[in-house]
Order: structure tokens, then sequence, then C-alpha cells
């Protein structure tokens, strides 16, 4: 094991090698710098292990196994995918505001811009990157919330910052269209690095869609980072989708920093991977903040899905809602970690954290752990974890009303996902996802 995980660690060292060689002199010195920091603390911290109490459910050890090929920018030659084979991962609400990314590289042809107000800035990472009007932007926030010392994921996927997405919301300004940003994966043993960065100024507003998807069944890794930076009074609703291959790996990290009076409000729905890992972390280090941090795993087979959150107040007067729902099925396995961290100066909190898990299978498994640690002495804090399989009294109470056994099964599923899907304010994210619940439970019956 040791000698597939070091000659995988050599194989990326040799992609990113490539890489410092093409842009050391043309983005500034400080991006080389930035990534070469964080190549070196991947190769000191290599991909973490069940030894990790982070990881001690999540055994990422697959990835190390599997010689997954870095797609430069450089390199890449996007696919011949058209608008008809991805019907199915655009949005109705998004079709003028849309970026789209096959294999990390933006397809313009693709994309479309034209619902959004002509002051918001969308646009490829790297393009920000050099464009002098946004690279001190960029340059102020990216790599500042996602820690990659203490990652080894964060680290390599900061290694290989250069395409991904950059969107700015200047002030005031209120984004009516939903943007969505849809990176989709077409090719074998490829691994790629979306990077996003989001930044809104005082009392801007906007709604956000982050998905992930396969035209094919193929074998790949995604390494994503998106860090979110919201200014005095800004507003985001962010819907992040994954839906990636059955054979993929997925790994996710997410980083708010919230800044005074604002509204944070993200939904993750998860359905893809063979294995999934999601790092959420919100930071309110100003009072006022709000945060809705709720999310919706529904996992068969071997699938393997893990969340990991942390809401740390640090600031009095910030309120965190949290509700995170899964419904496993076969042989699958999900973990939530989920930590509310209050701080001695942060008084007049008030934080819930709920985990619910629905078993559909006897040899599915729940990994759960809310956490709360509260330094302050004013606050209201509550948090509570269930793993059960459906009512039988439920159950029976729907058959004595003529309801045929395998129906009645189905209603109380998708009843105990609705909670979560039904706060989606995005009509046709809504419908697909109520579609995949019920063609999970159809074909489950049909097995």
């Amino acid at each position: 094991m040791v000698t597939e995980i070091t000659k995988l660690e050599n194989s990326y060292e040799e992609a990113f090698r490539t890489l410092q060689g093409r842009s050391k002199n043309s983005r500034g010195s400080w991006l080389p710098h930035l990534r070469e920091k964080a190549m070196e603390r991947f190769a000191e911290l290599g991909f973490p292990s069940v030894k990790d109490e982070e990881w001690k459910y999540t055994n990422v050890a697959p990835i190390a196994r599997i010689d997954f090929r870095p797609l430069l920018l450089a390199d890449a030659v996007a696919p011949g995918s058209d608008a008809n084979r991805l019907a199915d991962f655009t949005c109705a609400e998004a079709a003028q505001s849309q970026l789209v990314f096959v294999n990390g590289v933006l397809r313009g042809d693709l994309s479309s811009l034209t619902a959004l107000p002509e002051e918001v800035v969308a646009i490829d990472l790297s393009q920000a990157l050099t464009n002098p009007g946004y690279s001190e932007i960029a340059r102020e926030h990216l790599a500042r919330y996602a820690d990659y010392v203490a990652n080894g994921f964060t680290a390599l996927n900061t290694a290989f910052v250069d395409g991904g997405a950059f969107v700015y919301l200047p002030k005031s300004v209120t984004v009516k269209a939903p943007l969505h940003l849809l990176f989709i994966s077409d090719g074998n043993r490829l691994a790629t690095f979306p990077r996003v960065l989001i930044v809104a100024e005082e009392n801007a507003s906007a709604t956000l869609i982050e998905s992930y998807a396969s035209t094919s069944d193929a074998d790949y890794f995604t390494n994503a980072v998106v860090e979110v930076v919201l200014k005095d009074g800004a507003r985001l609703e962010h819907y992040k989708v994954q839906r990636e291959s059955a054979q993929a790996f997925h790994i996710a990290t997410t980083m708010a920093e919230l800044g005074p009076n604002t509204s944070y409000d993200a939904t993750a729905i998860t359905f893809g991977a063979a294995l999934s890992r999601h790092d959420i972390h919100v930071t309110m280090d100003h009072e006022g903040a709000e945060c809705w941090v709720d999310g919706l795993y529904l996992v068969t087979g071997n699938q393997h899905t893990d969340t990991h959150s942390v809401i740390d107040h640090r600031k009095p007067h910030c309120t965190s809602h949290q509700l995170y729902k899964g419904i496993l099925d076969g042989k699958s396995r999900a973990v939530f970690n989920g930590k509310i961290f209050v701080r001695h100066d942060a008084q007049k909190t008030d934080a819930l954290q709920t985990n619910k898990n629905l078993l559909l299978s006897n040899e599915a498994r729940v990994d759960t752990k809310p956490q709360l640690e509260i330094l302050a002495d004013d606050v209201k804090c509550a948090h509570g974890a269930a793993v059960g399989q459906i009512d039988q009294d439920e159950l029976f109470y729907l058959e004595t009303r003529g309801i045929h056994h395998d129906l009645a099964r189905n209603l109380l599923t998708y009843g105990f996902a609705e909670e979560v899907i039904g706060k989606i304010k995005i009509d046709s994210i809504r419908a697909e996802l109520d579609e995949a619940v019920l063609n999970r439970l159809n074909a489950r019956l049909e097995a």
C-alpha cells in the first residue's frame, strides 16, 4: 500500500511540475508560490488514512490505488459533449445563466450568461487571475479560507489551482436568475480539481447552483474546493447537487465566511459516486450572521458517503440551523459528523443541529456524531441524531386504508426525504429530485 500511494503521489508531482513550468512567469509570483507551498504540504500530509480521527470511518485507499491522471487545462481537450447530452443536468431557470465545464474546461459554446446583470462577473478562474480588474480580489480571498495546511485533499486541489469559476457580486446587486456552475466529467481515470471562488459585496444577493455529473459510467476522481465570502448584509442561496458516475470518487470542501447580518442558505444533495465526502465549514465572525446548512444523501448498493460539518460561532447574536437526512439501502454506508462550536464571545447564539437516517436494508450502516462545544454561557443550542427503519405502525395504518404495502413504504420513505427537498426553491431541481427519489424506490421494488 505504501508503494502504491507513493507512486500515485509522484504522478501528481510530475503533473504539478509541468503546470508550474508553464505558468511561473505568466500570472505573477504569488500564484506559483501558493501552489508550491500547497504541494509541499501535500507531500507532507499525503492522503488521509483511517488512523486520522476525522477519517476513521472513510477509507480513501481506493483513490490511492488508482493512478488517476491530473488533467491540466493546457493539455485538456474538451470532448464534443453537446447540449442534448447535457440536457439532463441543466436547469430551465438557469438556461441563460450557466457556466458549463467539461473535464475542467470551460465550454463557452455550452454556457450562457445573458440573464445576469451586466455588473455581475462570472468567468473562468484562470481569466480572473490574469485580469487586472479581478486579480487583486482573487489574490485577497483565494486559499484564505480553505485550509490546505490541515487537509491533504485541499492541499492537492490548491497545488493545481488553474481553472474553475470566479463569481463576483458587486455592492447591492440582486441577481434574480440562479447562476448554475455545472461540472461534467466525461473521461476515464482522470483527476480534475474544480476551484470556485464566490465574493459577494455589501447587500448583494444571489442564488447559486453547483452541480457535478457525468455523461458516462466512467471511473474518475473529482477533488473540488469552494470558497464563499459574504460581506455585510449579503445573501446567498447555495445548492450543491452531486450525481457523479457510480464508479467515481468525489471529495469536496466548502468554506463560507459570513460577514455582519449576512444570510447563507446551503443545501447539499448527494446521489452519486462510489465514494463521496463533503466537508463544509461555516465561520460566523461578525454579529447578526445566519446560516442554514441542510442536506439529503440517498445511497444504495455499496456506495459510501461522508459529511463533515463545522459551524463556528465566533461573535454574539448569530444563528445556525442544520438538518441532514439520509436514506440508505443495500450495503451502503453513510457518515455524518457535525460540530457546532460556540466560542467565549459568542453570547446569544442560537444553534440547532439534527441528523436523521432511514435504513431500508438490514445491511446498511450509519455512523452519526453530532457535537456541541459551547464556551459561552448565554446561548440556546440543541442537537440530536436518529437512525431507524420505517415505522411499522405508520405502515400498518396506511395498509388498513387500502394502500398496497410497497406503495405505503414508498410514501413513507418519500415523506422522509421531502422535508429537505421541499425547501428547495428552484422548481426544476425539486422536480428532478422528486423523480430521482421515486426512481430509486421503484428500482428497489423491481429488484
